[in-house]
Order: C-alpha cells, then structure tokens, then sequence
C-alpha cells in the first residue's frame, strides 16, 4: 500500500487490493443485485437530480445523513459482507455500513466534498474500493490548495483516514472520453 498524504490527514492507495478477475465479476454481480437508485437533492431552492446513482446497506442501526437526505441500510448481501470482513482483516478497522456509487457513464460525477457528517465520527476511517472503469479521484487541500489526482483502477482499494475530511476535499470530475460503468462501495462506520 502507497501513503499518499501524510499530514493533516492519511490517505492510502492500494493498487491491486483484488485481482481483475474477482474486480470484473464484483462489478458484474454488483451492477445486478444491488438496490440502484437515483436521488435529487435541493441545491439553491431546486431539486436537482445527483449525476450518478447510489445504494446504502449495512446493520440495521446504521442510519447515515447527508446532502439532507436520510439513508436506511438495506440489509447485507454476500458479496459485500465478503468484502467487508476482507477490508476489516486488511485495514484493522471496524465497518457496519456501505455506500455504494454507481458511475454509469463519463457523465457521472462527484462533487468537491468532504465525509464530515456527524454520524461518521471525529476521524473517520473509510476504505473506498474501485470496480469497473477508472476514473480520476482529485483531492485538494482547503488551506494550502495542495492537490494530487489519483487513477482510481478496478480492483484498487483508497482509505482515507484520521483528520483527512476536515483539512481536504475530494471528487470526482465529468470525463471528456466515453466511459463505462464503474462501482465505488465506500465502507464506513456509522456512530449511532
């Protein structure tokens, strides 16, 4: 694993954290059986609808907010509890949740943003595993303008990690070439 950022925050990137194979069968089985769904939020008094299309599963308890939406987990399927207790023997880190992003196109994005929402906790640990077509993930630092563009590739696992979400914000930008679907799970621990 290579440390990207090591002050104001850690931020980890694993090459090959599954092998293609297993990544081209997850993003098949993934696409499939996993609950897909569009979302709008409002942004200055309109309801916009958010470029791409989300998931949330993970225990019961849970229950994440963010954008002013409530997110209730679904419950586990195999897959992502497989992948679960793979990143927690991995990372040494707990996760009872998951979001999962669905990138359809090159039209799909993420905006500039932090994962500083209440229920993740002071320092949260969030491992970000890739599936399908790479995309670019920009991160910039807020005072100093600091900023590294990471090739996020299928099967690459980024964990981002002690004060990262309050001194950097990340995205993921439109691309100007065609792209394929790409599946983003960002494992997380929701404080109840």
């Amino acid at each position: 694993m290579e440390t990207i950022i090591n002050h104001d925050g850690e931020l980890c990137f694993h090459q090959n954290f599954v092998t293609p194979e297993l990544a081209k069968n997850l993003l098949n089985v993934l696409l499939n059986n996993l609950d897909w769904a569009e979302e709008s939020i409002n942004m200055f008094g309109k309801n916009i609808l958010v470029p791409r299309l989300i998931c949330w599963y993970g225990d019961k308890t849970a229950i994440y907010r963010y954008s002013g939406i409530k997110h209730t987990p679904l419950p586990w399927i195999e897959p992502l509890i497989e992948l679960k207790t793979k990143l927690e023997a991995t990372t040494q880190q707990t996760f009872n949740s998951v979001l999962g992003n669905l990138y359809r196109n090159e039209s799909d994005s993420m905006g500039w943003h932090s994962d500083n929402e209440k229920e993740l906790g002071t320092d949260p640990f969030i491992a970000s595993l890739s599936l399908g077509e790479e995309r670019i993930f920009k991160i910039k630092h807020r005072t100093t303008k600091e900023q590294h563009n990471i090739n996020l590739t299928s099967g690459s696992l980024l964990t981002m990690s002690r004060s990262l979400q309050h001194n950097w914000q990340h995205c993921i930008p439109k691309c100007s070439t065609p792209k394929k679907p790409r599946i983003n799970l960002t494992f997380r621990y929701i404080h109840i």
